[in-house]
């Protein structure tokens, strides 16, 4: 499929696991991308597979914890490519475990500074230039957890249910612009940072057994689910929130 033939792509957090299959993804659908992340040797790695399956990508480094990192992206982008059409805002970290009354105080900001604040600071200067050149789609990464709790993630929870509000009030704000804006939910999915579970037998067995479906997630199975969501087959869907979580929300 070339359906993002001509089209700009940003991807956020884009070193590894899911961000990196969104951004071959949208590639693979004739995207030209901007690969962002902090990890430098990660992000360049990804250029280097979209260009070697004869994609069109480079690489920014941002901190979207920094507001001006994220204007830069964007700045760099369309100095690039000349305009902006979609972006997966994916980057985010996953914080320290602790009970919210022991949790620190800076692993609480870190938290937020990345997978709350992060998220807006790029939707602000994305949308900007969507704007320009008459709409577009985002895509913002939130989580199973943007629905529910879990235990000693305190920061991680609140954070990604902010990303869900903030992505329906902005699209309530631009759905009449051309601009689409949508959240995603994936459950626990097989990334760098769940594989260190795996030289623990027990818990990593606890943790697929909360997801009926009896298995994590694929990167590819969320990135599917971006690309759609970006599509021209998606073109009523905005300020809505997708799971892509295995069951475990109906449990």
């Amino acid at each position: 499929m070339n359906e993002f033939n001509g089209r700009v792509a940003i991807v956020t957090g884009a070193s590894s696991g899911i961000g990196r299959t969104s951004a071959l993804f949208y590639a693979r659908d004739g995207a030209k991308v901007v690969v962002s992340d902090v990890n430098k040797d990660g992000g360049q790695e990804t250029v280097q597979l979209i260009q070697a399956a004869g994609g069109d990508a480079f690489f920014v480094k941002t901190d979207v914890s920094n507001p001006s990192d994220c204007e830069e992206l964007v700045k760099k982008t369309v100095e690039k490519y000349g305009r902006l059409d979609l972006a997966c805002n994916n980057a985010g970290i996953g914080g320290e475990s602790n009970l919210t009354a022991d949790y620190s105080v800076n692993g609480w900001q870190k938290v937020i500074d990345v997978n709350l604040s992060g998220v807006f600071y790029c939707m602000k200067y994305e949308i900007a230039e969507m704007l320009k050149t008459g709409g577009g789609a985002i895509v913002n990464m939130a989580s199973i957890l943007g629905q529910v709790g879990f235990a000693s993630a305190p920061a991680y929870v609140a954070a990604k249910h902010g990303v869900i509000g903030l992505s329906r009030d902005a699209a309530l704000e631009y759905a009449a612009k051309g601009i689409r804006i949508n959240a995603i939910g994936p459950a626990f999915i097989s990334t760098p940072l769940i594989s260190a579970l795996e030289s623990n037998p027990e818990a990593y067995n606890n943790l697929v057994a909360l997801h009926p479906l009896g298995r994590l997630g694929k990167p590819e199975e969320v990135a599917e689910l971006v690309v759609w969501l970006s599509s021209n087959r998606a073109s009523y869907i905005t300020g809505s929130y997708y799971p892509i979580d295995g069951g475990y929300l109906a449990r």
